[in-house]
């Protein structure tokens, strides 16, 4: 593990507890007491975490909040941008493609749109966007939009059941070698509805979550057929996947 990968690890500690003392960075990450006080230290200077005795606590930091018309200031923007290009080359002309929420999802949206592959998603910032670069096969999930006419047409009652999909793109809070988790619970139920109609699982993350674990279990990491990620993920988390059998594409 780099010292990036601990950096982000130790503020995905603090996302859980609001302070963390040195002896927890020591037995959390394997260092000397030296090499965690440094990033505290480090990690205080860049404004991330409030240096106090013996430890740190969380700084609640404002992010702005991401929409289409910003995307490009999303956190990792750069990283994501080259997960989006990468995934979106898995696809093939005629191919269904089910994305799930997120910004990376929305990238990958991006790149899709205008390709002859069928959408369908859960997502209103994507599904709105396709619509209006006028995307030609697009599916919201519980209805679906007719571009001739300017409307959803609504399914069966069992709708989620009549879709599949050659490929499912999804994100997460945090992957490690047990799977990958959402914090948000609800959004992942309706998710997992979806893991039995597709053909192969990809799941797209910067390498900031890779070695994370944050929020409810997924799915584990034997239903994850690919997953693309950035060049700084965590090594042992990335060897451990391939080992079970997960194809890693690093960007």
């Amino acid at each position: 593990m780099n010292e990036v990968q601990r950096h982000n690890g130790i503020l995905s500690l603090l996302e859980e507890k609001q302070t963390i003392n040195v002896n927890n960075i020591i037995e959390q990450f394997h260092v000397s007491p030296a090499t965690a006080r440094r990033d505290i230290s480090k990690l205080d200077e860049l404004g991330k975490l409030k240096k106090i005795r013996n430890g740190a606590e969380r700084v609640e930091v404002k992010r702005r909040r991401w929409t289409p018309l910003n995307i490009d200031s999303t956190e990792h923007y750069e990283e994501k941008e080259r997960i989006a290009i990468k995934a979106a080359a898995l696809c093939q002309p005629g191919d269904s493609v089910v994305i799930n929420c997120g910004s990376t999802a929305f990238l990958l949206g991006q790149q899709l749109c205008g390709e002859d592959v069928q959408i369908v998603t859960n997502y209103f910032p994507l599904a709105s966007y396709l619509i209006t670069e006028d995307h030609d096969d697009v599916i919201i999930i519980g209805g679906q939009y007719n571009k001739a006419q300017h409307i959803f047409l609504n399914p069966a009652p069992d709708s989620l059941n009549g879709y599949a999909g050659n490929w499912m793109f999804t994100s997460g809070k945090g992957l490690t070698e047990n799977g990958l988790y959402k914090a948000d619970m609800l959004t992942a139920v309706a998710e997992q509805q979806m893991l039995e109609q597709i053909d192969k699982l990809v799941v797209v993350v910067d390498s900031s979550k890779v070695g994370q674990r944050t929020g409810m279990l997924f799915c584990p990491a034997e239903k994850i057929d690919i997953l693309v990620t950035g060049k700084d993920a965590d090594i042992d988390v990335i060897k451990t996947l391939e080992k079970n059998g997960t194809q890693v594409i690093l960007v």
